[in-house]
């Protein structure tokens, strides 16, 4: 899958965070974190790897985390990977 819109998900509540994407040439993952000290090598492992399974490879992912569990990480991210590349669903 191709970035090739601007998209964003989620929300900037307690235990929730906001992903912003964008089309770019490479690839770049930016964390702003609540919890940054603590976690955000596990932050980064999390998006990583839903990444490598969608298979992107370039665009500008932005992370704007407030104490947000794995599994709200994984779905956010892919909510505004398919809304970024929504014309590319059907390869999925």
């Amino acid at each position: 899958m191709k970035i090739v819109r601007k998209a964003q998900a989620g929300t900037m509540q307690s235990s929730d965070l906001m992903v912003f994407l964008e089309p770019a040439p490479q690839l770049r993952v930016e964390i702003d974190s609540t919890v940054k000290k603590q976690f955000e090598h596990l932050i980064r492992r999390q998006v990583e790897a839903v990444l490598d399974r969608l298979s992107i490879t370039s665009g500008v992912i932005r992370i704007s985390d407030r104490g947000a569990l794995d599994y709200a990480i994984a779905a956010r991210l892919e909510t505004g990977l398919f809304r970024a590349c929504a014309d590319q669903k059907e390869s999925l």
